[in-house]
């Protein structure tokens, strides 16, 4: 018998209504029960098929096929209930998360994310699952998706039930995918679950709950990522000492400042040197120091960036020099953000400053200006130099500027932003309004 018509009927004062209930599920089951009997699961999946070209409507009519007995349809309806998104398939997907099948599971999982972040399927296993047919030696690619913006409210459900997912699935993939979205969705309540998984056995499980940490950016997380700065797995090990670095985790010090000295392995040593960078610490001056004149470019710009964030007015002269003698991209908008962030933040032709915003302009270097400007904008001064940039500039320059302000959440830059929601560039009103709605949300906080 299907599942569904495990039903249990208490009889109270209120009989007749309870009973109308009561007979109209007991013939819903019994309906459905009697297609299974007169139908191949085949027959069931081509139905579901069939069902799913009527589009968003089809979605309550697909959505029983979740109780079949048989696996096959259970996932060719969860398939095709992500495949048509919207709202309607949100329940019918939260139903599916129950499922003892791990590839129902997965789908179920991915198709919720990809709801608030559309494409999201095509970063995890759905892809894989739809040419191999099954779950062994899947993997995730490393095209990770982005975060929902800070102004997208996800239903408490949904993150409640990927945080359960994380802390109890048997299945690790299953688990791993459930990582993987909480992090693109921001899911700080799955921050218990996370830490807790990754004292797992499994390494994949371990990366994606360290990239899901790095996402939702709880700093109370990172000393419990600690210890997996000495893991053997160097893929684990480089998303650690990543994650205690974006984490800010003060107590990591000690192990990164002895990893550096000891370690002879150079992909490690950057990513030391990396970490120790964004934690704004003035005892890593004399680690970092010597690394400004390195023959190595990623440990120049490294050393660069962290001057910046623990120097003041008396490094902005060997800074903007080191700046201006610099020939190499990644070091050079490095230590342009060190000079800026330590104080030199006029706009001009050749300041720093204009030469990051410059260099939102590039379609290879603009993802990493826009991080130093997003950082940057968080102090006042430069938000000061900033906000007036919103009027001029080419159309990538003041998108990102605009991002990057409304990110701050700052009173004063929400008047520009909404300035430029009406800019007669399309695409520029269209980002100015993401911007300002990002603004309000943070304000808000």
């Amino acid at each position: 018998m299907p599942a569904c018509c495990r039903i249990v009927s208490r009889w109270s004062s209120s009989a007749n209504l309870e009973l109308m209930r009561w007979i109209w599920a007991l013939a819903l089951c019994t309906a459905m029960g009697l297609a299974q009997e007169e139908s191949t699961p085949k027959q069931r999946v081509k139905a579901v098929k069939d069902l799913a070209k009527g589009g968003s409507p089809a979605i309550q009519k697909i959505a029983p096929y979740l109780d079949d007995v048989d696996v096959d349809v259970r996932q060719e309806a969860t398939r095709a209930i992500v495949d048509i998104g919207t709202q309607r398939s949100l329940d019918p997907l939260l139903k599916a998360l129950k499922d003892e099948d791990s590839e129902v599971k997965i789908r179920a999982i991915e198709g919720l994310a990809n709801f608030y972040l559309p494409g999201y399927v095509q970063t995890g296993l759905t892809s894989q699952i739809k040419h191999a047919g099954s779950m062994v030696g899947l993997r995730f690619a490393d095209n990770y998706p982005p975060m929902i913006d800070a102004d997208v409210r996800v239903r408490p459900e949904i993150l409640e039930s990927l945080a359960g997912i994380v802390g109890s699935a048997n299945a690790m993939p299953v688990r791993a995918s459930a990582a993987r979205a909480l992090g693109s969705l921001r899911g700080n309540n799955g921050v218990p679950q996370l830490t807790e998984a990754l004292r797992s056995k499994d390494d994949q499980l371990i990366y994606e709950s360290l990239i899901a940490l790095q996402k939702i950016g709880d700093r109370s997380a990172g000393p419990r990522v600690i210890f997996l700065l000495r893991d053997l797995n160097e893929k684990v090990q480089q998303a650690a000492l990543e994650t205690v670095g974006l984490l800010r985790t003060q107590e990591a010090l000690p192990d990164l400042r002895r990893l550096i000295e000891r370690t002879d392995n150079k992909k490690t040593r950057r990513a030391a040197v990396q970490s120790v960078a964004m934690i704004p610490d003035p005892g890593n001056r004399k680690i970092l120091e010597p690394y400004l004149s390195d023959k190595d470019d990623v440990l120049r710009a490294a050393a660069a960036e962290g001057m910046g964030r623990i120097g003041g007015a008396d490094d902005v002269q060997r800074l903007s020099g080191l700046f201006d003698s610099e020939k190499k991209q990644a070091p050079r908008l490095a230590f342009a953000f060190a000079t800026v962030a330590s104080g030199k933040t006029d706009v001009q032709e050749f300041s720093p400053l204009q030469y990051l915003i410059n260099t939102l302009n590039s379609k290879a270097w603009k993802g990493v200006s826009y991080a130093y400007i997003e950082e940057l904008a968080r102090k006042p001064e430069v938000r000061e130099k900033l906000v007036p940039m919103l009027s001029a500039g080419t159309r990538d320059e003041r998108t990102s500027l605009a991002l990057a302000l409304g990110k701050t959440g700052a009173p004063e830059v929400i008047p520009a932003l909404e300035a430029l929601t009406k800019d007669s560039d399309a695409s520029v009103a269209q980002e100015g309004t993401r911007a300002l709605r990002i603004a309000r949300a943070r304000a808000g906080r």
